[in-house]
C-alpha cells in the first residue's frame, strides 16, 4: 500500500488559501558601535519601539551583550504583520549600565534607526546606519534586522492513495475497497480526517485525490502519527476489515521526494520570496471635480489640509511603496485635455513624460499631481477602461514569465460613476486572469451605487458578453465613509483584500514563490 502526497499551490474551488495574517520574527545584530566605556567596550542592548497613534511605545528589549562593538543578539522580537497597515518601528541601541531592564534612563544612547515592518519583510534583511539624536551618523555604526515568517504552513494538502494486491473478501467478485485516514490525538484518541470513495471490484485501487488542511490532517505537526484503515465495503454497513498502516505526513513527504511537494503559500511567502508589488495611481481630472482654483473644487490645493485625492493617494501609496524595490510609482490621469494640443486623454502620465510615467516615491507622485493641475483642462467623460487595459498589458507581459515576480495594484481615484461601464466591466474581467488588483476610491459626494457592481463582493462580476471574472480583483470604497477616520483606517479598508487576491492568483497558476529558501 502506498500514498502519494502533494502540497498543492492550486487552490481549487472552495479551498481557502493560507491565512494572510502572519507572525514575523526579527533577529538583530550591530557592527562598529560607538565605545562609550573608558576601560572596556560598550555593553549593548537594543530596544524596540512601535508607533501607535503617533506615540512611540516600547515593545521589547534584547539581552545585553557584554563588552562588544559587534553584537549578535539571541533575543528574537516577534510581531504580528499586517500588509494593509504602516507599522513604523524604531530600534534604539544603548550601552547598558547595570541589569537590562525596560528603563533606559541610566544608559548611554549609541544610535537609532527607524523603518517600517513592511520594508524589512520586503527586503528580508535590512542594514541601516545608526543615527544619533541630532540626526548625525554614529560613525560607521550599523544595525542589521533579519525577518523570518514563523506563521507556519497552515495551508492545504492534496493527498492521493493507492493500494496493491489487497485481500479478496468477496466470494463471487473482488473486494470493493475504501480507505479511512485518522489523526492520532495527544490523548491517543483517533480523529477521522477523511473517508475515500468506494472503488468497486478492484484489489489494486487508486482513490481520488482529496484536499485537507494541515490543521485537520495533523494539527500542523508533521510528525504527528496518522493511521490508515482499508475496508471492503458492505451496503449494510458491516464492512470487512482488510488492513491498516501507520505513517506521518513527514514520512510521506520523504517517501515521495521534495519534487512532488507543493505548499499552499501565504502572502508573506511570496513577498519574502522576492515578489515585487508595482503600484499605479490613476487620478480623475474630469470637469465635475470643479475648477481647481476654486476652494469648493475636489482638486483644490489647500496649503493647510490635503484634499481627498491627496489623502487617499498618500494613505495607500505609503504602504505599497515599501514592496517595490526601486520605489518608483506610476502616476496616470484621465478625463482631461492635455498640452500641447489640448486633446482629451484617458491615460496620460501626470509628469507629462509618455516614455516614463513613474515618479520617485509617493512624494514624487504628490509633486507631479500638484504640478499637473494648472497645466491641464478638466474635461470628460469619466472613462477608466483605457487605464485598466494599460496596466493589464504590463501585467500580461509579466504573466508570460511564469514567475511570481511582479504583482500590480491599480488605485483609481474618481469623483463619479464611470461613463464607460460596459468597457470597464470587460477590462476588469480580462484583468482578473492577470497578476493584478484594482482599488477604486470614490471621492466627493456623488451617488456611487452603480460602482458597487464592479466590486464582486455581492456576486461575480460579468462582462457585457456574460463572461464571469476569474477572481474578485476590485475593491470599491467611498471616501466619505472614512472621511472622519485616520488615513491608516482608509488604507486598511482599501488594501485588506490584496493579500488574498495575490495568493489566489499565484495559487491558481500553481506558481510558488521565486526564492523558496528565502526564509526557510
Amino acid at each position: 500500500m502506498s500514498a502519494d502526497s502533494e502540497r498543492r499551490a492550486a487552490a481549487a474551488p472552495g479551498v481557502v488559501p493560507a491565512p494572510c495574517a502572519s507572525k514575523v520574527e526579527l533577529r538583530l545584530s550591530c557592527r562598529h558601535l560607538l565605545d562609550r566605556d573608558p576601560l572596556t567596550k560598550s555593553d549593548p542592548s537594543v530596544v524596540l519601539l512601535l508607533q501607535s497613534q503617533g506615540q512611540w511605545v516600547q515593545v521589547d528589549r534584547t539581552e545585553v551583550v557584554r563588552s562588544s562593538l559587534h553584537p549578535v543578539f539571541s533575543k528574537v522580537f516577534t510581531l504580528d504583520y499586517y500588509f494593509e497597515e504602516v507599522q513604523k518601528l524604531r530600534f534604539e541601541v544603548y550601552d547598558t549600565h547595570g541589569p537590562s531592564s525596560l528603563s533606559c534612563q541610566e544608559d548611554d544612547f549609541l544610535g537609532g534607526m527607524e523603518c517600517t515592518l513592511g520594508q524589512i519583510v520586503a527586503q528580508k534583511k535590512v542594514t541601516r546606519a545608526l543615527l544619533l539624536k541630532f540626526g548625525r551618523n554614529a560613525g560607521k555604526s550599523t544595525i542589521t534586522v533579519i525577518a523570518e515568517d514563523i506563521s507556519g504552513n497552515n495551508g492545504y494538502v492534496e493527498l492521493s492513495f493507492r493500494a496493491r494486491k489487497l485481500d479478496d473478501k468477496d466470494l463471487f467478485s473482488k473486494s470493493d475497497p475504501f480507505l479511512e485516514l485518522y489523526r492520532i490525538n495527544d490523548d491517543q484518541s483517533e480523529q477521522l480526517v477523511y473517508r475515500t470513495e468506494v472503488v468497486k471490484n478492484d484489489l489494486s485501487p487508486t482513490w481520488q485525490p482529496f484536499k485537507v488542511s494541515l490543521s485537520s490532517l495533523c494539527s500542523c505537526e508533521e510528525s504527528r502519527p496518522l493511521k490508515g484503515l482499508v475496508w471492503d465495503y458492505d451496503s449494510r454497513g458491516k464492512h470487512d476489515f482488510i488492513g491498516e498502516f501507520s505513517t506521518t505526513f513527514e514520512e510521506m513527504q520523504r517517501a515521495f521526494g521534495e519534487d512532488q511537494l507543493y505548499r499552499v503559500y501565504s502572502f508573506l511567502d511570496y513577498v519574502m520570496g522576492g515578489c515585487q508589488i508595482h503600484f499605479t495611481v490613476a487620478i480623475d481630472f474630469t470637469a465635475s471635480n470643479g475648477d481647481p482654483r476654486n476652494s469648493c473644487s475636489l482638486h483644490y490645493i489647500n496649503p493647510f489640509q490635503p484634499n481627498e485625492y491627496l489623502q487617499a493617494l498618500v494613505a495607500v501609496g505609503e504602504i505599497c511603496q515599501d514592496y517595490d524595490s526601486d520605489k518608483r510609482l506610476s502616476a496616470l490621469g484621465f478625463g482631461a485635455r492635455i498640452p500641447p494640443k489640448y486633446e482629451v486623454s484617458h491615460d496620460f502620465a501626470i509628469n507629462f513624460n509618455p516614455e516614463d510615467d513613474e515618479c520617485e516615491g509617493i512624494q514624487g507622485v504628490v509633486e507631479a499631481y500638484q504640478n499637473c493641475l494648472p497645466r491641464v483642462q478638466l474635461y470628460g467623460p469619466t472613462n477608466v477602461a483605457p487605464i485598466i487595459s494599460k496596466v493589464a498589458r504590463t501585467a500580461a507581459a509579466e504573466e508570460r514569465t511564469h514567475e511570481a515576480s511582479q504583482y500590480y495594484i491599480l488605485l483609481i481615484l474618481t469623483d463619479g460613476v464611470v461613463t464607460d461601464m460596459a468597457d470597464t466591466r470587460e477590462a476588469i474581467v480580462r484583468a482578473s486572469h492577470l497578476p493584478m488588483s484594482i482599488i477604486i476610491v470614490g471621492v466627493g459626494n456623488a451617488d456611487f451605487t452603480d460602482m458597487q457592481v464592479l466590486d464582486g463582493d455581492d456576486g461575480v462580476l460579468r462582462s457585457p458578453r456574460g463572461e464571469p471574472a476569474l477572481r474578485d480583483i476590485v475593491q470599491f470604497v467611498p471616501f466619505r465613509e472614512l472621511k472622519s477616520a485616520s488615513p491608516a483606517a482608509l488604507a486598511k479598508s482599501v488594501l485588506a483584500e490584496v493579500p488574498r487576491q495575490l495568493v489566489e492568483y499565484y495559487s491558481h497558476k500553481e506558481l510558488p514563490p521565486r526564492d523558496l529558501g528565502a526564509h526557510a
